[in-house]
């Protein structure tokens, strides 16, 4: 099994993001999620309608722990499900309890899909990283640790058991152990 990585340059991301507004509102929504929310890829796609729309805050159970989560839509997500919504919307009735991201024939995507249009993306841009449907998570956590320094408060919401996993995950202690041996000479 091959070790997903964070997309580390905001850049990339923005490519990324750029890539897929231009080909799904849907992808692009779902991609947002995950780097603006940490959630796990499963979480993501078990989200309903009524989830998200017009809301500020997002209940849910997290489907790996089984621990209660909430956490606030962003300005940037609360615009880009709004538009989503309203896309979905001309092409077919929605009910609140319908899920979020469905595929062609209207059934809960599944994580498989979401890996391939990710890995997809990454390709056509150029990202030469290992991606999957985690790059997402760890991403959200390698930018939220870069921007507050507060890895206790990352730990916490990456509902991680100790600070070295969650360093580890968002792949800052090889980073850091790296940079350590650039700057030494003797």
């Amino acid at each position: 099994m091959n070790f997903v990585e964070p997309i580390k340059n905001k850049k990339d991301i923005e490519r990324v993001e750029e890539y897929l507004t231009k080909h799904s509102k849907r992808n692009r929504l779902i991609f947002a999620f995950g780097i603006n929310t940490g959630l796990r890829v499963s979480d993501i796609l078990s989200l309903n309608i009524e989830d998200v729309k017009g809301k500020n805050l997002v209940e849910i159970k997290e489907k790996k722990t089984g621990k209660y989560k909430r956490f606030p839509l962003n300005g940037k997500l609360k615009k880009l499900i709004n538009e989503y919504l309203k896309e979905r919307e001309k092409i077919y009735s929605i009910l609140k309890d319908d899920p979020l991201f469905v595929g062609k024939k209207h059934c809960r995507l599944d994580r498989s899909q979401v890996y391939r249009f990710i890995n997809e993306a990454c390709k056509n841009i150029g990202l030469r990283i290992n991606v999957g449907t985690h790059t997402m998570r760890k991403s959200f956590g390698y930018h939220f640790y870069k921007k507050y320094n507060d890895l206790a408060l990352l730990q916490k919401i990456l509902n991680h058991s100790s600070p070295a996993i969650t360093l580890r995950y968002i792949g800052i202690e090889q980073e850091e152990i790296d940079l350590s041996y650039n700057n030494f000479e003797l």
